[in-house]
């Protein structure tokens, strides 16, 4: 059974990897950089299961390689170019839509040589904007409000996924993400605005004072070891009831609540008061209500392991034990 994994190297792709080869996979991660050894040390003995291979999904001739060496059953298509700042959408904007959505056609093509079992989109709750309150909550037959290039080529590849799908005969799911954090998330060539609790959570470990924020910011923040255990609890599922879901804890939190909650697990954080109303770059950045993780948990049974305080503890641990502190 061997399962490709497109950005297998970066954040949310790496914690895919492991926890397909948690759950006996032999696996294939494609991504444009090699594997490096933070990869390999998160893996531990788990390596032996993975093949890294460094590859472009703009380049076919890379994918038709990867087509001829591996007998492929399952695709998880999770490389992307993840932008929220406004500054680096304007200068990258075909980048964007190259990676984001040629890049999806690419590998649907790929899908349509090989017939996989099942193809797995992996979207982002940015698809539905940013529009609703955090009392109201987004399941999966909103319609897409996207204003931004990242959200718009999320939605724009949710469609491409599904009729092509469709006309070429293979099973297709697509998986809308919810703000993740946690292990393995760092800076790359695309994926440079880190979470909320990686900068903090760094300036713990580091002994650098937090900014007290009282912006009212917020996200329904999903530890991304919860969020890898749902796209492989849908990889693996018998039968697929929907052809998209939410993942998602389902809780708004704020980041006046992740400082307290940072506060009361580590005596030794030190909070700072700069005088205005928020000392976090999220402030400036647009919020949107939680996702419903409703369907996920009727048709699978699925649920987060994770609150807020044990993935903190959980990500501290884990950024202590490797020597992550950037």
């Amino acid at each position: 059974m061997v399962t490709l994994v497109t950005g297998g190297t970066g954040f949310v792709g790496s914690n895919i990897v492991r926890e397909l080869a948690l759950r006996g996979h032999e696996v294939v991660s494609l991504d444009i950089g090699p594997a490096d050894s933070l990869n390999y040390q998160y893996l531990g003995d788990l390596a032996s299961q993975v093949a890294f291979v460094t590859g472009n999904i703009l380049e076919p001739a890379d994918l038709e390689s990867l087509r001829q060496s591996y007998q492929i059953e399952k695709i998880v298509h999770a490389a992307v170019f993840t932008v929220n700042r406004t500054d680096l959408e304007t200068a990258r904007s075909k980048d964007i839509v190259d990676i984001n959505i040629t890049g999806t056609a690419n590998m649907l093509e790929m899908a349509r040589l090989i017939s996989p079992e099942r193809f797995v989109y992996i979207s982002s709750g940015s698809m539905y904007g940013m529009t609703r309150s955090p009392d109201q909550y987004f399941n999966e037959d909103d319609p897409s409000r996207a204003d931004t290039l990242y959200g718009i080529t999320k939605a724009a590849s949710e469609a491409i996924t599904q009729r092509y799908g469709e006309l070429h005969g293979f099973p297709t799911v697509s998986l809308r993400l919810s703000t993740p954090y946690g292990p393995m998330e760092r800076v790359t060539g695309h994926r440079d605005n880190m979470s909320v609790p990686h900068q903090w959570t760094g300036k713990l470990l580091r002994g650098d004072p937090i900014a007290i924020d009282n912006s009212g910011f917020g996200r329904d923040y999903t530890y991304v070891l919860d969020i890898a255990s749902a796209i492989v609890t849908v990889v693996d599922s018998n039968d697929l009831p929907h052809d998209r879901y939410n993942i998602t804890n389902g809780v708004w939190v704020t980041c006046d609540q992740i400082q307290r909650t940072l506060s009361e697990l580590f005596p030794e954080v030190r909070l700072v008061d700069e005088g205005h109303d928020s000392g976090s770059a999220a402030a400036a950045t647009p919020t949107r209500g939680p996702l419903s993780g409703y369907r996920l948990w009727h048709d699978f049974g699925w649920t987060p392991q994770f609150d807020l305080a044990a993935g903190l503890t959980h990500y501290v641990e884990w950024r202590r034990e490797t020597g992550f502190l950037d």
